[in-house]
């Protein structure tokens, strides 16, 4: 990844600017691990907007421009956060780490919530993997990743994450349907 994120940044960054106002990168405070909050990195895939720490993206969001929608299909936009591992805050595979906005939301609503917080959050996640990707318009759904990243840092083991990254470059490749 430190080959192909310069290759990556020269070419989107000019489309991210030539597509919409803002910045190349989007940053967002998210919980980590033992709920210490860090700024997680993206490439900007959204238009600047009052609405970003707090709403989630869904499907058909106005608010997502042209080459957003591909690098969130593709998890392109995700590439930034590799400076979040070289720094310390987040690990390659580990619970996605969720906007302030969830983490006191959803720590009341859902048992075990703050357990996902003993493991460093990753860029990818058994619980993207296996079908908890994306928005979460029911308690259900949040209820259900959750489930899984509780399951993972139960189980975890190399192997485990070896297979997590296999799954999520195949995702990357086909595209997901809940990316957006």
């Amino acid at each position: 990844t430190i080959t192909i994120f310069p290759i990556l940044f020269i070419i989107l960054a000019p489309l991210i600017k030539f597509t919409s106002k803002g910045p190349i990168f989007f940053k967002q405070k998210r919980t980590g691990e033992n709920g210490v909050d860090f700024d997680c990195l993206k490439f900007r895939t959204m238009k600047v907007n009052a609405n970003a720490d707090s709403v989630q993206a869904t499907k058909g969001d106005a608010r997502i421009t042209k080459i957003g929608a591909f690098m969130r299909k593709t998890n392109l936009d995700e590439m930034p956060q590799f400076l979040n591992v070289l720094k310390g805050d987040m690990s390659i595979v580990g619970p996605r780490p969720h906007m302030l906005k969830h983490t006191e939301m959803y720590s009341q609503l859902i048992d075990k919530y703050m357990v996902r917080h003993f493991a460093k959050p990753g860029i990818t996640g058994w619980a993207q993997v296996t079908g908890f990707r994306g928005e979460t318009k029911e308690l259900s759904e949040m209820e259900g990743r959750v489930k899984q990243d509780v399951w993972y840092i139960e189980n975890w083991t190399f192997w485990l994450d070896i297979k997590i990254i296999f799954k999520t470059v195949k995702n990357m490749i086909k595209g997901e349907e809940k990316a957006y």
